[in-house]
């Protein structure tokens, strides 16, 4: 009995520790840029409409996306794929389940897009550190990699 006990807390915290993930870049000051996502998405993106795939942003130190200045706090992440483009939207409404709303946007940006030689059939999120003050997102879902840059302020 102790067995299947501790089998089924094991298969739990399995399954809570598949259902969120994080990804972080660490700028050459200490500061850090972080977001949790979940790979398993519930809603599919379709071109041209935002898209709420579940990713919030963590900001430790104020950051600068598109121009636009991003305080420290928690923001939701929203994205409108396109098949020639990207856009990556910080909005500071965290409330989970929120339907989106424009008026809530801290930042937009483009994003850069490309094909990948390996379809994912999960949200994957990553950071690349290009910088002292930079770190560039990449969000990968089925073919598409789409990457923007977060600069430290």
């Amino acid at each position: 009995m102790r067995t299947i006990m501790l089998l089924a807390v094991s298969f739990a915290l399995s399954a809570s520790a598949l259902a969120q993930q994080n990804a972080f870049c660490d700028f050459d000051d200490g500061n850090q840029v972080n977001v949790q996502y979940s790979p398993n998405v519930k809603e599919q993106p379709r071109n041209g409409r935002v898209w709420a795939p579940g990713i919030t942003l963590y900001v430790q130190t104020p950051l600068t996306l598109g121009g636009k200045t991003i305080g420290l706090g928690a923001y939701s992440v929203f994205l409108i794929p396109d098949r020639k483009n990207w856009t990556l939207i910080v909005n500071k409404n965290v409330t989970a389940g929120a339907a989106y709303n424009s008026a809530d946007d801290v930042a937009r940006a483009s994003m850069d897009i490309g094909e990948i030689p390996q379809p994912v059939n999960t949200l994957q999120l990553s950071f690349g550190h290009m910088g002292p003050k930079q770190c560039s997102l990449r969000v990968y879902y089925q073919k598409t990699g789409a990457f923007t840059d977060f600069m430290e302020k």
